[in-house]
């Protein structure tokens, strides 16, 4: 049946499954549908688990098995399941949030997200008619393109404060994601969805969060702000979730949207996310909105370039590039990530295209562009010269 992703990775443990599979394309276009498979804990496969299920298959080694040896199945609706352990959480107070009276635009990109955040909305104390849906119907041909970006949500941006809505919700396809819109019909990049969440949960409690290397820095600056600290980890989910339990972290996610919170489970969910936004915004003084929390982060632009590499190996080109800047402070986690004093530059090789991705940020706009267009250049003068030797 139609589950989000967080829903199943739930469902595996409340079962306890051997493992969970999702039929999904994420947040890629339809024709993408692909599988996530879980372990038994509810969490993506590592690499080494997913080079064994990959050996398995490629060896076409699978024998039938008799009538009588077939298993069965069940089916059963996971979905309330997910959304009373969130409304079980000791952070949420429903009746809190309630009180607000909110006026909710949620894009559901004609997918899960469209079900499952109206169900977890109306729970939350949001009444029905403040509920109001853009692509809720779960037809699987998605309304627009699958990546929660503000140029894919311009129908969400209008209906805003057309409604005159407290906020916006937008997911992607498998609702493990998400990104907000606030009350002016300003989109909050997605970058800033795990600062904010973070920033209402360490007010409440203490501890580390571990986020990715491409991630801002603005959740560092939060994280001073509360006296905590912040891990990275390699680009990916299950590296995060990795690092998250090596450190005991309260909270973890990716800019991209993600929030992982380990009181719940150990995967991103946009149910919960947007469970701690509602509950952060319940829980500010009379008048203030999630704009106003917004303008309250700090700010940091970033830009994204990509460079074809044909015929060089891209740990020999990082590793070339790394010796011009010895001393900066480097990490070689994944890839290369070089920190400045004011901005950072992060390359690393695509896992499924021959492409190296050079992600930066910066404070101004226009700075954070400079500096990808000066690293992606520094870099193909290296595939130049690598490619003649």
């Amino acid at each position: 049946g139609l589950a989000t992703t967080p829903t199943v990775e739930m469902a595996v443990l409340r079962e306890r499954a051997a493992g969970g599979i999702v039929l999904s394309a994420s947040h890629n276009p339809e024709e993408w549908n692909a599988l996530k498979l879980l372990n038994e804990r509810g969490e993506f496969l590592s690499p080494a688990q997913g080079e064994i299920i990959t050996e398995r298959a490629d060896a076409d080694e699978a024998t039938p098995v008799t009538y009588g040896d077939l298993g069965d199945y069940r089916s059963r609706n996971a979905l309330p399941d997910h959304v009373d352990e969130i409304l079980a959480l000791d952070l949420i107070d429903p009746e809190q949030i309630a009180a607000q009276n909110l006026t909710v635009v949620v894009d559901g990109i004609n997918s899960v997200g469209g079900i499952a955040l109206p169900r977890l909305l109306h729970r939350l104390g949001v009444a029905e008619e403040n509920v109001h849906c853009l692509h809720c119907e779960p037809t699987g041909e998605f309304a627009h393109p699958a990546e929660p970006r503000p140029d894919h949500l311009t129908e969400l941006t209008a209906a805003v404060p057309e409604h005159d809505a407290d906020l916006g919700l937008a997911v992607d396809p498998d609702a493990d994601r998400l990104a907000l819109v606030d009350e002016q019909g300003r989109f909050i990049l997605e970058e800033l969805t795990q600062v904010l969440v973070a920033d209402f949960v360490w007010q409440h409690r203490e501890g580390p969060f571990v986020t990715n290397l491409s991630s801002s820095r603005a959740i560092d600056d939060v994280a001073a702000r509360h006296g905590q600290s912040v891990y990275r980890s390699a680009v990916g989910e299950i590296n995060v979730v990795e690092r998250m339990k090596a450190v005991d972290a309260v909270l973890g996610g990716e800019g991209n949207g993600g929030v992982i919170l380990p009181d719940l489970h150990y995967g991103r969910d946009a149910l919960a996310g947007t469970a701690l936004i509602l509950q952060h915004l319940s829980r500010q003084p009379s008048g203030r909105s999630l704009g106003d929390l917004h303008d309250e982060m700090p700010h940091y632009a970033m830009a994204k370039e990509n460079l074809p590499l044909p015929d060089v190996a891209p740990d020999r080109l990082l590793s070339a590039l790394g010796e011009h800047y010895n001393g900066e402070d480097r990490s070689t986690i994944d890839g290369l990530k070089i920190d400045f004093e004011k901005s950072w530059v992060h390359m690393r090789p695509s896992n499924t295209e021959p492409i190296l991705r050079v992600y930066t940020e910066a404070p101004p706009e226009g700075e954070a562009q400079a500096l990808a267009d000066r690293f992606r250049g520094e870099l193909q003068d290296l595939v130049n010269t690598l490619e003649r030797e």
